[in-house]
C-alpha cells in the first residue's frame, strides 16, 4: 500500500517537491530488483579495480611515452567515461571524485602528447569528438556541476558558435562548420602525413575514400595507406576535395552546444543548435530531399567534388556509409526536441530514413537498403537497422515512428540478447541490445529484465578475465609508438568492465545513447534524497515497464529488509518532463495523486515495492543538469582579461 505523507517538508525553497509519497507494504523483492543491486555492487568493485590497475594516483593513464597524429584522446576518454555514468546511476560515492580525476588526467596527458589544446582536441572529426566528449556530458549528469564544468562547457561551445577568435570553426553567415577536421585550433584545411600516421596500417583494409586514387584498384575495396606513394596521393586528394567545408558528421557538435545550454540556460546555445540543424535541412531540400555529404566554404553542394553530393569525409563513399550520415542527424534532431519540445525537429532524420528505405531492393529473398553511393550509384545493400527509428520513437512516441520500426524486416532475431565473448571484441561500447529492449518495452519480451541483467553479469566477468590476461597487463605494453600499434589505443575500451546497458535501459526507460556523441536520454532519472546526491539510493531498484506518449509505468523496490530509503524520481534525464500526477497501481486499490512537478519524492520503507502509472507532460521543461538541491546555472562564470583591458605600460 502507498500512502501520501504530509509531514515531510520540501527539500529546498528553490526546488520544492510538490508531493511526497510513502510505500509501506512489505514484500519479497522480485528477482530483477535483487539482480540490479548485485550488479551495482559488482560494477562498483570492478570500477575500483579498473582505476587501480590502469591509472596513476594523479589520474593519468599507465601508457606509452609518445603518441603522434591527430587521433587519440577520444579512446581513453571512452575507456573511462562510464565511471561518471555509473555514479550518475547511483554508483559508489568514490566515483564522483575518481571520474573527475581521471578526466583531468587524460586531458593533461593528451595535451602533453600533442592532441589536446586548451583542454579540447586541437583538431579531429566529430565521429571522434562525439565519442570522447560523452565523458564530459556524463560529468554533467554526475553533478553537482563545478565551476570548472560550466566554464569549460561554455568555452568548448564557443569554439563552434563563432565566438572564439582562436577557433573560428563556424561561419555564422553561411551557417556552416568550415572543415570536417576542427577543434580548439580551428578548422584544419590541410592535413599532413603526421596527422594520419596512427591509422595507416589499419586503413590498408578499408575502402579507398576516392575512386580515382593512382595505384589503387577501387573495386578491390582496399587501399594501401601504408604505401608511401599512395599515401602522398591520398593526402593531396583529401586536402583538395575533403578538408574544406561542411559535412553531416559535424551535426554531432550540437551536443556540445546543447551541453552548454544545460549548464547555463543561455538561449543563444539553443538558438545555435536550431540554426545549424535548419541549415542542413535546407541543404537536403536543395539537393532533392537527400542530405549531401559535402558542402563547400561558399555553401555550394559538391563545391570541391565536381558537383557531386556524395564522396565527402565520412560520407556515402566512406567505409561506414549511411551509418555516419544518419547518426549525427538523429543526435541533432533529438537535441533540438530536447531543447524546444517540438518533435517536428525530427523531420530531417525521418526524411533520410524514409529515402533510404525507398531505395531498398530484394537480395536473396530479403529486403536490403543501400549503405553507400559511388559514382555508379547506390550500392552495398545490407539489413536496415531498427536502432535509429527506435531513437526517434522514444522522443516522439508517434505512430509514424513506430511504423518506421515495424517496417524493418526481422532478418535477424530481435529477441536475442547479445554479449561479446572473452576472446573477441564487440559492438561499440557494448551497446548491443536496443532491439530486444524495444521488444520488452512494447510487451513482446516480458522476461527481458532478468535475462539482460544476467547477460550484463556475464559481460563484466568476461571483461575481468581479460584484465587478468596478458592482454590486460600494462607491464607488457610497448612504451613507444610504432606503425603497427594503432589498435593499442583502444586497449581501455577492450578491457573496461564498467558496462551497464541493462541498468540504463531498465531504470531510465530508454536505450543506451548513440555512441558517437548522443546524449543519454531517458524517461526518468533518480536522486538519493537522504544523501542529497544523484542516482538511485542504496538498496533501491527501478524498472520502467511501459512507455506511452503521456505516461509510463514505473516500479520501485527497496531490497533492504531493515533500512528506509527515500528516492526522488525526476521526469526525464534532464528534467524535461513534468510529472502531472501518478496513479497508484495496487491489487487492493488504485488511486490518483496530483504532483505538478518534475520531481516526485517517495519514501520506501524496508522491503517495500510500489508500482505507479506516471502521467506526464513531456518536453515542457527546459532541460538542465540541476538537481533538486542545486541551481547550477545561477553561478557567475569567470571572465578572463582581454588584451584591450590589459594595464598600459607607462
Amino acid at each position: 500500500m502507498l500512502t501520501q505523507s504530509s509531514s515531510q517538508p520540501p527539500l529546498t525553497p528553490q526546488a520544492p517537491l510538490q508531493t511526497s509519497l510513502k510505500a509501506v507494504r512489505r514484500s519479497a523483492p522480485p528477482s530483477w530488483a535483487t539482480k540490479q543491486r548485485q550488479l551495482m555492487d559488482l560494477l562498483n568493485a570492478s570500477a575500483k579495480q579498473f582505476i587501480a590497475r590502469y591509472t596513476r594516483p594523479d589520474g593519468t593513464l599507465i601508457w606509452r611515452k609518445d603518441w603522434p597524429g591527430m587521433d587519440g584522446s577520444d579512446d581513453p576518454y571512452e575507456g573511462f567515461m562510464n565511471l561518471a555514468l555509473l555514479y550518475a546511476l547511483g554508483g559508489d560515492d568514490s566515483l564522483h571524485e575518481s571520474s573527475r580525476r581521471v578526466w583531468e588526467g587524460i586531458t593533461w596527458q593528451w595535451t602533453e602528447y600533442g592532441q589536446i589544446h586548451r583542454e579540447f582536441d586541437a583538431y579531429y572529426d566529430w565521429m571522434h569528438h562525439g565519442e570522447g566528449y560523452l565523458y564530459f556530458y556524463f560529468l554533467g549528469l554526475a553533478g553537482p556541476a563545478t565551476l570548472k564544468d560550466r566554464q569549460r562547457a561554455v568555452r568548448f561551445a564557443r569554439m563552434y558558435t563563432g565566438d572564439d577568435p582562436e577557433a573560428l570553426n563556424y561561419d555564422a553567415e553561411k551557417k556552416l562548420i568550415r572543415s570536417p577536421l576542427n577543434g580548439s585550433k580551428g578548422p584544419r584545411f590541410v592535413a599532413t602525413g603526421e596527422d594520419w600516421s596512427t591509422h595507416r596500417g589499419i586503413l590498408d583494409n578499408y575502402l579507398a575514400p576516392f575512386e580515382d586514387v593512382p595505384g589503387v584498384d577501387f573495386e578491390s575495396r582496399k587501399c594501401k595507406w601504408s604505401d608511401d606513394t599512395i599515401y602522398s596521393h591520398l593526402l593531396a586528394m583529401m586536402n583538395d576535395r575533403m578538408n574544406r567545408g561542411d559535412v553531416p558528421l559535424n551535426l554531432n557538435a550540437t551536443g556540445l552546444v546543447a551541453n552548454a545550454y544545460m549548464h547555463t540556460a543561455d538561449e543563444k546555445y539553443s538558438e545555435w543548435v536550431l540554426e545549424y540543424l535548419a541549415a542542413w535541412c535546407e541543404r537536403a531540400e536543395r539537393n532533392g530531399g537527400i542530405i549531401p555529404d559535402n558542402v563547400g566554404l561558399n555553401g555550394e553542394i559538391g563545391e570541391y567534388n565536381d558537383g557531386k553530393w556524395w564522396g565527402g569525409y565520412y560520407g556515402y563513399r566512406w567505409p561506414h556509409g549511411f551509418a555516419t550520415i544518419i547518426e549525427p542527424i538523429t543526435n541533432a534532431a533529438m537535441n533540438a526536441v530536447l531543447l524546444t519540445g517540438d518533435v517536428n525537429h525530427l523531420k530531417l532524420a525521418r526524411q533520410q530514413l524514409d529515402l533510404n528505405w525507398s531505395l531498398r531492393k530484394e537480395v536473396d529473398g530479403e529486403w536490403k537498403v543501400p549503405q553507400k553511393h559511388f559514382d555508379a550509384g547506390w550500392t552495398d545493400y545490407r539489413d536496415a537497422s531498427a536502432k535509429y527509428p527506435i531513437y526517434l520513437w522514444i522522443a516522439s512516441m508517434a505512430e509514424e515512428d513506430l511504423g518506421r520500426i515495424h517496417r524493418v524486416p526481422k532478418n535477424y532475431d530481435w529477441d536475442e540478447i547479445h554479449i561479446p565473448s572473452v576472446s573477441g571484441g564487440g559492438s561499440k561500447h557494448y551497446i548491443m541490445n536496443t532491439e530486444p529492449w524495444f521488444q520488452y518495452i512494447t510487451g513482446q519480451l516480458p522476461d527481458y529484465p532478468d535475462h539482460i541483467l544476467d547477460a550484463n553479469f556475464e559481460l563484466i566477468h568476461n571483461q575481468l578475465q581479460r584484465m587478468d590476461s596478458d592482454m590486460g597487463n600494462p607491464e607488457l605494453w610497448s612504451d613507444n609508438y610504432n606503425d603497427d600499434d594503432f589498435s593499442s589505443i583502444h586497449i581501455w575500451q577492450e578491457l573496461c568492465p564498467v558496462y551497464m546497458e541493462s541498468l540504463v535501459q531498465l531504470t531510465l526507460g530508454a536505450p543506451m545513447h548513440i555512441s558517437h556523441g548522443g546524449f543519454q536520454h531517458g524517461r526518468f532519472r533518480y536522486f538519493d534524497a537522504d544523501r542529497r546526491r544523484v542516482g538511485m539510493p542504496l538498496d533501491t531498484a527501478a524498472l520502467v515497464e511501459q512507455l506511452g506518449d503521456q505516461s509510463a509505468v514505473l516500479q520501485l523496490v527497496n531490497t533492504s529488509p531493515f533500512e528506509t530509503r527515500t528516492i526522488v524520481v525526476q521526469g526525464g534525464t534532464f528534467g524535461e518532463h513534468q510529472i502531472d500526477r501518478v496513479i497508484v497501481l495496487d491489487e487492493e486499490e488504485s488511486r490518483e495523486v496530483q504532483v505538478g512537478s518534475k520531481w516526485l519524492q517517495i519514501e520506501l520503507l524496508p522491503a517495500t515495492a510500489i508500482r505507479l502509472e506516471v502521467v506526464m507532460s513531456r518536453y515542457v521543461n527546459k532541460p538542465t543538469y540541476d538537481s533538486p538541491w542545486s541551481q547550477q546555472s545561477g553561478d557567475v562564470l569567470l571572465r578572463g582579461r582581454t588584451e584591450s583591458e590589459s594595464p598600459k605600460t607607462p
